[in-house]
């Protein structure tokens, strides 16, 4: 062997093992598995719920609502429950089950006061588009658990879509493991 080809042969070698110890110490060092996430639509609304920052015990559920039409809102979490003179109908998530919430459901999307046209009163509502709220949560044992999300989405223009209301999520605690079912 030639004293060039004994360089390239012991080159060649160094750089296998170079690549494969990059390769053993990339995948020791790779990123956590994605969070889990549930998706669906209902009633003109494309929701995502990722349960984020997940420590075997508590965690936050993050869920996004994004309108599938332009020009479509959703109303504030902190309008009633039945809205204003029937009107409406707040943005909810409800956790039952093996999970309780840890913490109030927020939101850092803007309000802005809404009057229908020929009313005479208002109602709280987002802007138009995509609105994420967080709900801290917690175990409260293993087993099954259920989250119930409900909305509204309406239009100034094009009127309402028909509400949802409990729309479940179920949710699976178990050896401190969670996984999400869109229902």
């Amino acid at each position: 062997m030639t004293r060039l080809s004994r360089y390239a042969v012991v080159a060649a070698v160094l750089s296998t093992t170079a690549a494969t110890a990059g390769c053993a110490h990339s995948t020791a060092g790779a990123a956590a598995p994605p969070p889990p996430t549930a998706r669906f639509t209902d009633s003109g609304v494309a929701v995502t719920m990722t349960l984020k920052d997940w420590n075997g015990q508590t965690g936050v559920l993050e869920t996004t609502f994004a309108p599938t039409r332009p020009t479509f809102h959703l109303y504030s979490i902190a309008l009633p429950a039945t809205g204003v003179d029937g009107v409406g109908r707040p943005t909810t998530i409800t956790v039952d089950g093996s999970l309780a919430t840890a913490g109030p459901l927020t939101t850092d999307a803007p309000v802005h006061q809404l009057t229908p046209a020929g009313s005479d009163f208002s109602l709280p509502v987002y802007p138009d588009g995509p609105v994420t709220t967080t709900l801290p949560v917690r175990a409260t044992g293993a087993g099954r658990a259920r989250v119930a999300v409900g909305y509204a989405a309406c239009s100034e223009t094009l009127g309402c879509l028909f509400p949802v209301s409990g729309h479940a999520v179920d949710v699976d605690v178990s050896q401190g493991a969670v996984s999400l079912i869109a229902g």
